[in-house]
């Protein structure tokens, strides 16, 4: 033990950080982790110091999503833990790796209900893939390299480690662990094989890619096995990154309010590959498209944790093997010539350029399908989008197209909230990077206080506050359950271009649909964090549809 630097536990931690290779984290500070604040002052890791523990935990989130390596955060005991919970949840939902490091009382304070705290095991143990507490400062190497070991392998998610505020100051004789890489699992020969038979007998095949834990050199590999074997190709809900909408065999982007038409084709294809991702509620249509527990259509489900395999569908092929293990198998898969399906993939992307290619017409002045296909010709490839929960969201889904992997970070999970945290996060990551946030009105003030946040660090970020004084979700579904009794769904919003200025930053408000352009091209000249006030008729809910309309059929429908 002679070789062991001697070193508080504190010390220790943020010594795993760095050969873990962590080189931001986000905080609220707290005097129940004062130890590691002060470790971590030195150290080189870039702190963002955030204004509420939701926010903050999302930013880490964001990270995680971006970069395949776990996100990582740190808040104080009790409310401070609680609030970052919201994050954990979207960490857990949308498989991403993620570490949340609380603050705990001290280890003799234990079990008497002491001031702020929690049982973090009890707390987090649903929504994290570990829970634990480090009460042995010789442990720290060891317990937060398995942290990493366990956000990232299988199927990735958060760990929550507490933190008991006397440790941390205690000396720790442990000796440090190696960097974790996550083991790729690739499919054996006999996976292939069955693959490749599958695809044989196939008449209409289909793919859709989802999930996490991809990288370049995978996503690379999918597109020429796509195009070997000529297949549409899906993506999952808010997974559209992982396929370029550019593409010959590009079908869209299975997720909320789809193209019917992919639907349609999807229900009548007689062999459906889920290559990464779980089909979970959303992307399944509430678990209509895929009959439960054994599908109508012959499936073939990759995924990286044998666990998910079979839990909610029996595929007819189960792989186990990770996105990138399996893309970079993919090589050994020859197809019949010529494949019986080839004009069925031509005519999956022509129905995928029909729907997604013009605005339909909306109420009021604003168009926000118009705005959208706006920032789809004018921000720069290398441009990172960021939205949250809500109506809104539907627009994007339909008429943006992600260029590339990473520039799309959004939440599965329907996390409001989120888009503008992972803004922050993505400018303090890829400074050199345009950063777009869209957000509705409710969802940009559930963690708007972050605003402070890109002022404080100079992030010119534009934020894109669509602004329709409702709760527009909820609204929708209200009118189609109880037409015309609106309750709790109405807002009363600030000016959202004020509200900007107050903190530091631009502001700018939007009432027209031809004002967007040089209200957008002003917020980036400006240099500062910004918001463009883009002001929505409440009546124009949806792409393909208004309130009215959902309430005039719901009304009927009582009637009829």
């Amino acid at each position: 033990m002679s070789d062991v630097p001697s070193r508080t536990a504190a010390e220790a931690l943020v010594d795993q950080l760095l050969i873990q290779g962590v080189s931001h984290a986000f905080c609220v500070p707290g005097e129940s982790y004062l130890p590691v604040l002060d470790a971590l002052r030195d150290s080189g890791i870039v702190m963002t110091v955030c204004r509420q523990e939701g926010g903050m935990a999302m930013m880490a989130e964001a990270v995680g999503k971006a970069t395949g390596r776990p996100g990582v955060c740190f808040v104080t005991r009790g409310p401070g833990a609680a609030n970052a919970a919201a994050g954990v949840h979207v960490a857990y939902q949308d498989s991403t790796p993620m570490i949340l490091f609380v603050g705990q009382v001290k280890r003799a304070f234990k079990g008497r209900d002491s001031w702020q705290e929690l049982d973090y095991k009890q707390v987090f143990g649903g929504i994290a893939k570990w829970a634990t507490e480090i009460d042995d400062p010789n442990r720290m190497s060891e317990i937060v390299a398995r942290a990493f070991h366990v956000a990232m392998s299988g199927r990735p998610g958060p760990v929550v480690i507490a933190l008991p505020q006397d440790m941390l100051s205690a000396v720790s004789h442990g000796a440090d662990a190696p960097c974790v890489t996550a083991p790729e699992t690739a499919p054996g020969a006999k996976d292939l094989a069955g693959l490749q038979a599958l695809l044989a007998a196939a008449k209409r095949p289909i793919m859709i890619v989802g999930g996490s834990r991809w990288d370049e050199a995978a996503r690379a590999a999918m597109h020429r096995f796509a195009e070997r074997f000529d297949l549409p190709v899906a993506t999952s809900h808010r997974r559209a990154a992982l396929f370029d909408p550019d593409h010959a065999g590009y079908a869209g982007e299975l997720g909320l309010s789809p193209n019917p038409r992919l639907i349609a084709r999807i229900k009548a294809s007689d062999l459906l590959l889920v290559i990464g991702g779980r089909l979970g509620d959303v992307p399944s249509q509430g678990y209509s498209l895929i009959d439960i527990p054994t599908p109508q259509i012959t499936m073939a489900h990759v995924f990286p944790d044998a666990e998910e395999l079979g839990r909610v569908y029996q595929p007819a092929l189960a792989i186990h093997a990770s996105p990138q293990g399996f893309a970079a198998a993919l090589g050994a898969l020859v197809p019949a010539t010529p494949v019986p399906w080839r004009g069925e993939t031509a005519q999956a992307h022509a129905d995928y350029l029909e729907w997604s290619e013009i605005p339909t017409p909306q109420p009021g002045a604003v168009n926000l399908g118009e705005v959208i296909v706006w920032l789809r010709e004018n921000l720069p490839a290398d441009a990172i989008l960021c939205n949250g929960a809500g109506n809104y969201a539907a627009w994007i889904n339909r008429y943006y197209r992600v260029r590339g992997l990473g520039a799309h970070i959004a939440p599965t999970s329907g996390s409001m909230g989120y888009g503008f945290p992972a803004a922050v996060a993505m400018q303090r990551l890829y400074p050199e990077r345009p950063v777009v946030a869209l957000a509705g009105d409710g969802d940009f003030l559930m963690t708007g206080q972050e605003f402070a946040v890109a002022v404080q660090y100079a992030l010119p970020i534009v934020v894109i506050v669509a602004d329709n004084g409702i709760y527009g979700t909820i609204r929708m579904h209200q009118e189609r359950d109880f037409p015309g009794r609106v309750s709790a769904t109405d807002l009363v919003n600030p000016d959202f271009a004020a509200y900007a200025r107050a903190f530091g930053g631009f502001g700018v408000t939007v009432e027209k649909t031809a004002d967007f352009d040089a209200a957008f091209r002003a917020a980036q000249a400006s240099g500062l964090p910004s918001i463009v006030h883009v002001k929505i008729d409440p009546d124009a809910i949806m792409p393909g549809t208004t309130l009215h309309a959902i309430r005039d059929r719901a009304l009927a429908g009582a009637t009829g």
